[in-house]
């Protein structure tokens, strides 16, 4: 492919091109390795949003490898200026065409915001992130603090939840990002693309079933569930570490490209707490800006109780995941394999939530709460023999997905075995789907 420069004689360390990115035509920004640590001048700003605006105008994905110290303090606020005017370009990309930056080197200040507006971010092991450097965090708190403490790839990767994935190199990181790629259309006009699939789309899955404890409180990896399920067992995880109480991940069924969410009943017993609401809602936005199907695997017996959680806006956050599942667009489709309890079951993509097809395995229960949390509201002053007859009854009565599957919220009840070909027939049914919101200026998300 034949590479065209953007701004090639501008001033300014940032150099942008249009060229070929493992295969794939993207706009690629270099904006690292410039003099004063990749301080950034007015050009390069003007650079950057330069590149974005092409990369928006042909519909190309924009790729940008970043390092920078912040704005040049010699240029005065025309550097700020520059930065302010990459962002806007960066937003407007926004939902149209996938934005990919890869952080190797110090990303300080106002760069370190692209991070925020990106929808993948890749760092490497040993570069930095962050808005307020260290000095200024010593001065203001009295706590001295070095750059990996306060804003390394681990911290991005695990607590922050800036870094989509952490990798060791520039090689790995760019093949992170062309992996990623495949799974996504140049724009939000396009389909995802399909790949060829040489796993069978009726292929058994006894394994998914297998993983789950004989206890209905027992612990599993749910990404066991989800290989069982998708084309070869491959699962493109983004932010592993980070809420690990929901997976995140990318896949194939059929070859054609889904969007897994699934609750991790390794980790607080797979319950939604605020960072793993933050977490599904944005997933869950970006697989439908890109038509990208989503598969949801339930297993959670609700939000993660606890004073701390509601004084920091579980409310809100929690809105967050209902309302990104209520308003996309693209096919949807749910397999409940356990438990689906109160607020979670409507939050984790419901039947109500406009869920295209619901389906569940016999183990599922769906309830508004476990028999023991039911029968101590309901039964109360009853004795602990008591107690427990009351907890038996309840769960032969209720806890099963038959109840829903009466109510229509469960629209099959399926043999375990079987997810496979029923997940797949479900998407082919789906692949036509069109559906039309009504026309307004946005939506006010619950931030």
């Amino acid at each position: 492919m034949t590479t065209v420069d953007i701004r090639a004689r501008a001033a300014g360390f940032v150099r942008a091109k249009a060229s070929d990115f493992h295969g794939r035509r993207v706009i690629v920004v270099d904006a690292h390795d410039g003099d004063d640590a990749g301080a950034l001048s007015p050009s390069d700003g003007h650079t950057i949003a330069a590149a974005a605006r092409y990369a928006l105008d042909q519909r190309l994905p924009l790729v940008i490898r970043l390092a920078s110290a912040g704005a040049d303090l010699r240029e005065g606020v025309a550097a700020l200026d520059g930065w302010g005017g990459a962002a806007r370009e960066m937003t407007r990309c926004s939902g149209v065409i996938p934005t990919i930056v890869i952080v190797n080197g110090p990303t300080v200040s106002g760069p370190a915001l692209m991070l925020g507006l990106a929808d993948i971010v890749i760092m490497i092991r040993d570069s930095y992130a962050f808005v307020s450097g260290p000095l200024m965090v010593e001065q203001f708190t009295g706590i001295p603090i070095d750059s990996e403490e306060l804003g390394g790839a681990a911290v991005h990767g695990r607590t922050s939840g800036v870094a989509s994935m952490v990798a060791a190199d520039m090689e790995e990181a760019e093949a992170l990002a062309s992996e990623f790629l495949a799974f996504l259309p140049d724009h939000t006009d396009e389909a995802a693309p399909q790949s060829v699939c040489t796993d069978p789309v009726d292929r058994l899955t006894p394994e998914a079933y297998d993983v789950l404890p004989e206890s209905s409180n027992g612990s599993y990896d749910s990404r066991d569930v989800a290989a069982a399920i998708v084309d070869d067992g491959y699962l493109l995880e983004l932010h592993a570490d980070w809420a690990a109480n929901l997976v995140t991940a990318f896949a194939t069924v059929g070859g054609r490209p889904i969007g897994i969410i699934a609750n991790q009943p390794q980790t607080i017993a797979g319950t939604l707490d605020i960072t793993a609401s933050r977490k599904g809602a944005r997933f869950v936005a970006f697989c439908d800006a890109f038509n990208i199907a989503i598969l949801t695997l339930v297993d959670t017996s609700g939000f993660y109780p606890g004073k701390d959680l509601e004084w920091r806006g579980m409310i809100r956050y929690g809105a967050q995941m209902a309302f990104a599942y209520a308003r996309a667009t693209v096919p949807r489709v749910n397999v409940t394999t356990r438990k689906s309890y109160g607020g979670a079951y409507i939050a984790m993509d419901s039947k109500m939530m406009g869920n295209d097809l619901a389906l569940a395995w016999p183990s599922a229960e769906i309830a508004v709460m476990g028999a023991k949390g039911a029968v101590e509201i309901l039964h109360r002053r009853a004795t602990p023999e008591e107690r427990l007859d009351h907890e038996t009854e309840y769960e032969e009565r209720l806890l099963n997905p038959y109840i829903a599957a009466e109510r229509g919220t469960i629209d099959a009840v399926i043999d375990p075995a079987d997810t496979r070909s029923q997940v797949h027939a479900a998407l082919e049914m789906l692949a036509g789907k069109r559906e039309k919101l009504p026309r307004r200026r946005h939506d006010n998300t619950p931030l």
